[in-house]
């Protein structure tokens, strides 16, 4: 008789993952980012157990986008108060703070349950090269740079 085998959080081993954001475009960087949060290539994997990865993200200013995204696609927040809407398109926001960018387009690409907070918790994401994870050793994953415009 076979039996199931389901993980414990016990039994969870977390490597460190480096992705360069300047080698590929927004939606591949954070699409990969999102199956390494979530731990979707590990053969233990448990959509209720939380058993991902952690992820670094370096060179979020020199993020690629194709087409016409740059002016096209916005950013909405709202103050809660009448005709407080506020946008921005890309660029502005790439101007402001590259490194929201790429944090909403993994938070997207994520479940949105209870264990959303804990998983990005693990995201790490910086501007430029340097990051301050040497000591974990990550593991630098190359992306294809696909079809950029």
């Amino acid at each position: 008789m076979k039996k199931t085998y389901s993980i414990k959080p016990a039994d969870i081993t977390r490597t460190w993952f480096e992705i360069d954001a300047s080698t590929a475009s927004l939606g591949k960087v954070a699409a990969e980012a999102a199956k390494l949060l979530l731990g979707k290539g590990k053969p233990q994997f448990s959509a209720h157990i939380d058993c991902g990865d952690y992820v670094i993200i370096t060179n979020a200013s020199k993020i690629v986008v194709t087409g016409k995204k740059l002016e096209q696609k916005r950013y909405y927040r709202h103050s809660g108060y009448p005709g407080g809407l506020h946008t921005r398109t890309l660029a502005e926001q790439l101007a402001i703070d590259p490194t929201k960018v790429l944090f909403t387009a993994v938070r997207g690409m994520l479940p949105n349950n209870k264990l959303l907070d804990e998983r990005l918790k693990r995201l790490k994401i910086y501007s430029a090269s340097e990051h301050k994870h040497a000591p974990q050793q990550p593991v630098v994953l190359k992306l294809a740079k696909g079809n950029l415009n």
